[in-house]
This record gives C-alpha cells, sequence and structure tokens, in this order.
C-alpha cells in the first residue's frame, strides 16, 4: 500500500514526510482493517511532522481524521461488517483499569495511544484500528465533509464542553480554522452570541458568514466581556489578552495540544474575579457520539479544500503558512 511517514520530523519546508510503499496491513484480535477513502489534515499533524510533540513511533504515517470502509475484520472482530462505513479518530486506545479510565476520564489515560502518533494513521490506503474505538457514521455525509468532524469537531465539542457557557453567553474563539468553524455552528445553533478573533482576513469573513457578533484581529478585546472563550490558535502569548478579556467568573479554555510559551499572567488583571484558565485533553468516545449526534441533527457543515493524497506535503505545508480557510481534506481511494 501507499504511506506518507514522517521520516525526520522537522519545519515542513523540510520536507519532513515522503510517501513510500508498504506491505498491506492485517487486523489483529479485535481489530478492523479500513479501507480509507479520505483523511482530514490536522494541526496535530503539523505538530508531529515538525517535532512539536515528541516521537513516540519513528517513521509514523500520521493522520486521525480517517473515513473508510471496513475491508477486514480480526478474527475475534463482531461489532462491523465487510463494507460498514466507519471513522478512525485520535483516541486509539486506553488501558481502562488506570483510575481515569475507571471515573470515566478515559481521555486522562495514563496509558492512552494515539492514531497518528503511536500507531499509523490515515494517511495511507488502509489503516487498521481496534474495533471498539471506531464510530460508525452515517451514509447521508460525503467523506470529505465527514473527516474534519473526527477530530476538529470532537475536540471543539470538548473544548466548548470545558468552557461551561451558559445558554446566550457571549463567546470568544481565538483562531478561526478547522476546529473552530465546527465548534462556531454548534455554539450558534445552541444560542451563543459569537466573538471571533483571527488573524486571517478570509477567516473572519467565514465567521461573518456564520453568524458570528463580532470579529477583530487575533489580539483585539472584543467589544463586550465573554463568558467563555476558546484558544484555537497555538499561540501562548494570547491566553493573556483572552484572559483579560473574560467576564467575571468566565473560563478560557486552550483547545490544542500544543501550545507555545505563555507569558506571566497578572493575578489581578487576569484571574481574579474567579476567571478561569482550564486545557483540552484529547477526548473520550462518549465526546464523539454526542458530538457526531448533535452534528447531523443540527446540520453541521465544514468548509473544506480537498487535496490528491500525493499532496499531502502541500496540504501540511498550507496549513502551516495560514493558506486555508476552514479544513484541508485528503481524498485517497474511492
Amino acid at each position: 500500500m501507499r504511506a506518507w511517514e514522517v521520516t525526520k520530523p522537522g519545519p515542513i519546508d523540510s520536507r519532513p514526510l515522503r510517501m513510500v510503499e508498504r506491505p498491506d496491513p492485517h487486523p489483529a484480535a479485535k481489530q478492523v482493517r479500513v479501507a480509507v477513502s479520505a483523511c482530514g489534515v490536522c494541526r496535530t499533524d503539523l505538530h508531529v511532522a515538525e517535532g512539536d510533540l515528541p516521537v513516540h513511533r519513528p517513521s509514523v504515517t500520521p493522520g486521525h481524521e480517517v473515513v473508510g470502509r471496513v475491508d477486514e475484520l480480526g478474527p475475534e472482530a463482531r461489532r462491523f461488517a465487510v463494507g460498514d462505513r466507519v471513522g478512525v479518530a485520535w483516541l486509539a486506545g486506553t488501558c481502562g483499569v488506570c483510575r481515569f479510565c475507571r471515573r470515566g476520564a478515559e481521555n486522562l489515560c495514563e496509558r492512552a495511544v494515539f492514531t497518528g502518533w503511536d500507531l499509523d494513521g490515515g494517511y495511507a490506503d488502509f489503516v487498521l484500528v481496534d474495533e471498539g474505538y471506531a464510530y460508525r457514521l452515517p451514509e447521508g455525509i460525503e467523506d470529505e465533509q465527514a473527516a474534519p468532524l473526527l477530530c476538529a469537531g470532537i475536540i471543539g465539542y470538548r473544548a466548548l464542553e470545558r468552557t461551561s457557557l451558559r445558554p446566550g453567553g457571549r463567546l470568544g474563539l481565538y483562531g478561526f480554522g478547522g476546529s473552530a468553524h465546527l465548534t462556531a455552528q454548534l455554539a450558534l445553533a445552541q444560542g451563543a452570541e459569537l466573538y471571533v478573533m483571527t488573524r486571517s482576513e478570509e477567516a473572519r469573513r467565514l465567521a461573518t458568514r456564520l453568524g458570528a457578533h463580532w470579529v477583530g484581529d487575533a489580539d483585539a478585546r472584543p467589544p463586550k466581556p465573554l463568558d467563555a472563550a476558546i484558544l484555537y490558535a497555538p499561540v501562548g502569548t494570547l491566553v493573556p489578552p483572552a484572559m483579560a478579556a473574560l467576564d467575571r467568573g468566565g473560563v478560557l479554555a486552550v483547545a490544542g495540544i500544543h501550545l507555545s510559551d505563555v507569558p506571566v499572567l497578572d493575578y489581578e488583571a487576569h484571574l481574579f474575579n474567579e476567571r478561569e484558565l482550564r486545557s483540552v485533553t484529547a477526548n473520550t468516545r462518549n465526546d464523539g457520539e454526542e458530538f457526531l449526534t448533535l452534528a447531523a441533527r443540527l446540520g453541521v457543515r465544514a468548509t473544506t479544500t480537498a487535496y490528491p493524497f500525493e499532496e499531502a506535503d502541500r496540504a501540511l505545508a498550507d496549513l502551516a503558512h495560514d493558506r486555508l480557510v476552514g479544513a484541508a481534506v485528503l481524498l485517497i481511494g474511492s
């Protein structure tokens, strides 16, 4: 099969990925093999390729927004049938017995493994997945639209939940890429008043089209205090202005897996009056199921740019250099 691999992590313009030929993989006991039709291009893939995230598996194949059909079953796999349409996401396995798993916080599992970081991901013709960590996808949404929902959508949903935003509250989004534009649709459908801060003019136009109440530059001060905010841009220097923009009791959730250094916060200016700073770590499978159900019911639509499979490195470069609006998706198989 064809697969992209991270040969030597480094700046994306140094071409840290290469396409290789590998033997077709075959599923173990409770795995299924998925013939990949589309795979979203996530900023976490960029962090793996550039080395912002430490190497977990040398020459790993990135990609954790995978859409395809089951084409081979492991000997003990029973959940899916050959031909079923499924999605493969970031969380690929947990231990099930640590204190975090036992309390329902499997996203914090001490021995969790992740698609495209610990295990080979979807920048390939085939991917293997534990049947318990695959999502059944409805037939009504096309592959290119479904792919970004599997990480950008799910993580955005968890980030929104972490803000504890009250109904009708003011929500600020810092950065407006693949995840934020999906979260925005959820929040607006639930009655939120949306404020968007991003450096991209095209992204500001998209936010306006989707119904944002106000849009401004990346570090602009919104015209009203925010009840909650989510930081999507992996830029630590945005934390202080985002905290300062919060109203009393407001919450800032940092959605990314990687963030550059955060400047020192001033207690009175940034934290007093019960303002909170929270991180977001992966997701639970329940998050995924809840979001996919909501997305289908509310008609959440991804704004996408499609790339041929052979141009995965260009898609990542476009993401790195802010040449994208919405989400990039690799089209791989039929």
